[in-house]
């Protein structure tokens, strides 16, 4: 195999299709990328790039502004050359210093190392103090059997049984939540019940079942925290005995509820518009008991996919999400096989109800063998990587400590730098996982992580790329119906207000939800702008400045957030900032960031060159 041929499925492996085999080039990119080209070749110097403005408009680099057309490469350009040669001297740099934060000859490490654990790589102790990720790793084996005890017994009733593989999820699914809430199981079906009721019941009065559904919905999150541990002897005496009974393999039932939460929402929501827009306006009318009659559903995937020129071509995402299945599809059975769907039961990625309805039926082709097989590897990879960082770098149990006197500046920023990538693995690998068994039992989910937490400038860019599926469920069933970019301003307070209690009803989180509308509106505002200078040759620079400020900002308001707090992170700004070591490190990381900054635009304008825009 040639060096070039090599180079190429490396490249392959870390690009956006590698991680979610359902994105496809758009051929209208390549027919703009060869104008581009040949527009390039018949002119030199300054006067090339007017004739290329002038000859397919808008191809200059905008990184900011999201163009879609692509620009030349600049990977073989001097400019670039020497970012590379920047990029070899500052990581080696930055590992160095994150290492000495985590090393038994630090000053603080007697601070820490009380929340250390044994190790099995090189000798190392692992930091396990992140209780999530602990719960996760310690459940790892038992998750696997799990994984493959399902997959095995789906397909032996697939080839032994000629009913729908719906009834199967909707077994399993009933299987799964005792198994794993216990007695819980009763709250939890006590919430579906009172969900499904409320859409079927309410259904004619849409506006009054939605403000019903949504309140109810918020308001299990407030109720959750109350009853999760509620003694069924309070209610009467003679369910005492159901106290004592088997809690499941997870006693908080409500942590995962939230995911839970998503689907019902998804189900009421699409059930409801499906009522209203294809079928109310037009019923046919059963006199005898006034009720709108519809014919039997045949199937519980009533819609095909489309036939063209004899190729079986599957409905996009988008067409998925509002397809229109037979109104009697919106059944108990299959809103049970939905919520608890077991892949995609615990932490998704989210799958609306229409979407999980086609494709019980309806195979996606960007499920192959191949496909599955390198996420399979990539999945195995970030375990690895995981591992690695957790038994090197100790900077979770640092901060949760706060061990950091005398570190410095360069050790202080890494503490904060690598806490943020632990976060992005420790929800990148789950998610990660179980869109791989929803794969391998035929359902496509989305990608949850499109980039490396690294890999990202832009506010509203990471938004799309973090938590997709969660991105997309917001923007369907919250921003759009809340009027979308029409009304900015208050759909973002309205989003990001759902998102910070949806994750935890803390008011840290609600303002951190509230401080990043407002990166989001700045972003927005200065782009708008902006704009109007992206032909200028020196507004790729521009905007690289901008994106350093903006990945700072993200980094606090994300650590703040989630990590270290308001206290722990005043005190870990103050330390860096404090003395003249401290700015000197700003100017120099300032720096960096812009290069690193550069690589990421050029990242995103290779993808526009392949036909790829993911806006993100």
């Amino acid at each position: 195999m040639s060096v070039s041929r090599i180079w190429s499925s490396v490249v392959h492996f870390f690009s956006v299709q590698a991680v979610d085999s359902r994105i496809k080039p758009d051929p209208e990119f390549k027919r703009r990328r060869k104008l581009f080209i040949s527009s390039s070749k018949n002119e030199t110097g300054s006067s090339s790039i007017k004739s290329i403005v002038s000859t397919v408009s808008g191809t200059t680099r905008s990184p900011v502004s999201g163009s879609n057309n692509p620009s030349l490469s600049l990977w073989n350009t001097w400019e670039f050359r020497l970012y590379y040669l920047a990029f070899l001297i500052v990581l080696p740099w930055m590992l160095k210093a994150a290492l000495a934060t985590s090393s038994d000859s630090n000053p603080n490490y007697y601070k820490y190392s009380g929340l250390l654990s044994r190790g099995w790589l090189l000798g190392r102790k692992v930091d396990n103090s992140d209780s999530q990720y602990r719960f996760f790793r310690s459940k790892f084996f038992p998750l696997s059997v799990l994984i493959l005890l399902q997959t095995a017994l789906k397909k032996l009733f697939i080839k032994f049984s000629k009913s729908s593989k719906i009834y199967f999820d909707f077994a399993c699914g009933l299987v799964f939540i005792c198994l794993f809430y216990g007695i819980n199981s009763i709250k939890f079906f006590t919430h579906a019940f009172i969900f499904f009721t409320l859409a079927h019941s309410l259904k004619r009065k849409r506006s009054l079942a939605t403000l019903a559904i949504w309140s109810y919905g918020v308001f299990t999150l407030f109720i959750n925290q109350k009853v999760r541990n509620f003694p069924f002897s309070d209610i009467a005496t003679i369910l005492n005995p159901m106290d004592h009974w088997y809690k499941g393999i997870i006693p908080r039932w409500d942590f995962f509820f939230n995911f839970t939460l998503l689907r019902l929402l998804s189900y009421s929501m699409d059930f409801l518009e499906r009522w209203h827009e294809q079928l109310s306006p037009q019923p046919t009318t059963n006199y005898e008991d006034n009720q709108p009659e519809f014919r039997k559903s045949s199937s519980v995937s009533t819609l095909q996919t489309i036939y063209e020129s004899g190729k079986n071509i599957a409905l996009d995402e988008k067409d998925r999400m509002v397809a229109e299945h037979h109104i009697q599809d919106y059944n108990f059975i299959n809103f049970i096989a939905y919520i608890t769907y077991a892949p995609l039961f615990l932490v998704g990625p989210i799958i609306t109800f229409n979407d999980y309805l086609y494709q019980t039926g309806n195979k996606l082709p960007s499920l192959t063998r191949k496909s599955i097989s390198l996420y399979a590897l990539k999945v195995f990879l970030s375990l690895l990587l995981m591992e690695i960082v957790l038994h090197f770098f100790y900077v979770g149990a640092i901060a949760r400590t706060k061990a950091w006197s005398n570190d410095t500046p360069l050790q202080l920023a890494m503490i904060g730098l690598f806490n943020l990538n632990i976060m992005y693995l420790k929800l990148l690998i789950p998610w990660r996982l179980f869109r791989l068994w929803a794969m391998i039992d035929g359902i496509d989910a989305p990608e949850n992580m499109l980039r490396c937490v690294d890999n990202n400038y832009s506010s509203l860019g990471f938004w799309r790329a973090w938590h997709t599926s969660f991105n997309k469920w917001v923007i369907r069933y919250i921003y759009v119906p809340f009027g979308g970019s029409n009304n900015r301003i208050s759909t973002s307070f309205a989003v990001f207000s759902f998102v910070a209690i949806w994750h935890n009803i803390e008011f840290r989180l609600l303002f951190w939800g509230w401080l990043t509308v407002f990166l989001l509106l700045a972003e927005t505002f200065v782009t708008k702008c902006f704009i109007k200078y992206r032909f200028k040759v020196w507004y790729r620079f521009f905007c690289g400045a901008g994106a350093v400020i903006n990945i700072c900002t993200m980094m606090v308001v994300n650590l703040y957030g989630f990590c270290l707090g308001a206290d722990g992170t005043k005190l870990l700004l103050r330390d860096i900032f404090s003395t003249l070591s401290g700015l000197e490190f700003s100017l120099m990381g300032a720096a960096s960031l812009f290069i690193a900054v550069q690589i990421m635009f050029e990242i995103r304008e290779e993808e526009k060159r392949h036909g790829i825009n993911l806006k993100c």
